[in-house]
């Protein structure tokens, strides 16, 4: 009997691999890889004009940063999901899962505001390092809210993600790019709260695009962001943006790292739905190296070989993760507000996995196939 129940689990082991293997698409997740590097290739973009911007002036101002990326997105997607869904289609929508999109929102602003800061307070190191923290916080949360299940490889990949990122962390020590901080404790605390806040705003996002249209889901977060970082704004950065020297450059980086902005948070959510927050976040780890490549061409800096060695383990570590996919769940948990279908609702994606493994197993009971005989007899009259 034991031997029996261990040929019969080896069975389902290999069953599950195949049905893992049948359910790639390998053009979806080259599409996956391709836009998670247009998207760490933005960060890389805000990441550069940041630098310029805290050069030009005394002091940081993340709302203010942030207010133009919001206009635009409301200014965008706005008028596009009134004209796409109808007033009484998002009226519906957001009148039942307004808190959802608020969350989402002041989360967002909120782990713009507390990077930003912890930049100004403790060392790169340390920022470099606590970054991080968004991936093991999207993974907890995707497990209970998106209801992910992680296979072994993906963890495998997520692991050699993490090793890329410790290679890089290593390069930037060695080059002496790290610097002092100013209040340690207070930059580690700040740079945790961002982090935790990223990984919110993202797993909500990914929800709710699972559920509703793109163009929607950015409009509303554009809505209630513009909002709530506009009020932040006026409370903790009036007396900076009275005093700011203004000039050209900071108008024009400025409105650059709006447009960047733009783009990521227009691209996100398709690769929230292409594959997933946790695999959107692996995808962003390289952003370090490709910033290492534009100093090279832009300023001549050298790339020694560990930042290759990293970003070849980080993409060896993305195609890990995204090759077997995680068996969809039949549906998403049921929070509050998604538990009944409104005008504008997607469908559920079906579990590819499960539905190859369903095809690959005969039934097992005389009554299931006395059912299939009978269905064949009838399609055959």
């Amino acid at each position: 009997m034991a031997g029996g129940r261990k040929t019969d689990a080896v069975r389902r082991w290999l069953r599950g691999q195949r049905a893992g293997r049948a359910a790639t698409d390998w053009r979806r997740m080259a599409v996956a890889l391709v836009l998670g590097q247009v998207l760490s290739l933005c960060i890389t973009g805000t990441s550069v004009i940041s630098k310029e911007l805290a050069g030009l002036q005394a002091v940081t101002a993340p709302c203010f940063q942030s207010a133009l990326v919001y206009a635009l997105l409301l200014a965008v997607y706005m008028p596009l999901a009134l004209v796409r869904l109808g007033p009484r289609a998002m009226w519906a929508n957001i009148r039942r899962r307004a808190h959802w999109y608020v969350l989402m929102a002041a989360a967002d602003v909120e782990g713009n505001y507390f990077v930003v800061k912890a930049y100004s307070h403790t060392s790169l190191l340390s920022c470099m390092l606590l970054d991080t923290w968004t991936l093991p916080c999207v993974m907890v949360l995707g497990f209970f809210v998106l209801r992910a299940r992680y296979r072994w490889l993906q963890i495998l990949g997520v692991l050699l993600c993490l090793g890329g990122m410790g290679l890089l962390v290593k390069g930037d020590m060695d080059a002496g790019k790290n610097y002092a901080a100013t209040d340690a404790v207070k930059g580690d605390i700040f740079m945790l709260i961002g982090a935790t806040c990223y990984a919110v705003s993202n797993t909500i996002e990914e929800f709710v695009v699972r559920r509703r249209p793109q163009y929607e889901t950015v409009a509303w977060l554009g809505l209630f962001a513009t909002l709530i970082n506009g009020v932040q704004m006026a409370a903790l950065e009036r007396d900076t943006l009275r005093d700011m020297p203004w000039s050209g450059p900071i108008v024009g980086y400025t409105v650059g790292f709006g447009l960047v902005m733009f783009v990521l948070y227009s691209l996100a959510p398709f690769l929230f739905r292409l594959s997933s927050a946790t695999f959107y976040n692996l995808s962003i780890l390289t952003s370090d190296f490709w910033g290492l490549v534009f100093a090279k061409y832009l300023f001549g800096d050298s790339i020694t070989p560990i930042y290759g060695g990293a970003f070849v383990l980080i993409v060896c570590g993305l195609l890990t993760y995204h090759v077997f996919p995680h068996p969809a769940p039949p549906q998403l948990a049921p929070l509050p507000g998604f538990r009944t279908s409104v005008a504008g609702d997607r469908a559920p994606a079906p579990d590819l996995a499960a539905v190859h493994s369903a095809v690959d197993d005969p039934p097992s009971d005389v009554e299931s196939v006395k059912s299939h005989r009978t269905a064949q007899v009838v399609r055959s009259q």
